[in-house]
């Protein structure tokens, strides 16, 4: 039953969408996720973007491909998202 309920928490965890953006690091990526937002006085729609650091346990992406990530436990001291999939590789 422990199981169960475990892989229900787990899916309901955020999820992002974002670019690779940086590959240096031994088992880590940078990834931006952009967003976009109506200012509250303007109305203008204004793109912000944010910097996640990702753990890629296997080195599989690279700069350029799209992934989807999912929030974890405290990994190191900037890493708190794990590498769910690869989306579409860079060309």
């Amino acid at each position: 039953m422990a199981n169960a309920q475990e892989v229900q928490e787990r899916n309901q965890r955020k999820t992002y969408t974002g670019v690779v953006i940086s590959d240096s690091g031994d088992k880590s990526i940078v990834i931006r996720v952009d967003a976009r937002k109506k200012h509250p006085l303007y109305g203008k729609m204004i793109t912000s973007s944010t910097k996640l650091h990702v753990h890629d346990e296997n080195n599989e992406a690279g700069v350029g491909d799209t992934v989807t990530v999912m929030a974890t436990r405290p990994l190191s001291k900037m890493k708190r998202w794990r590498l769910i999939e690869i989306i579409e590789k860079a060309k």
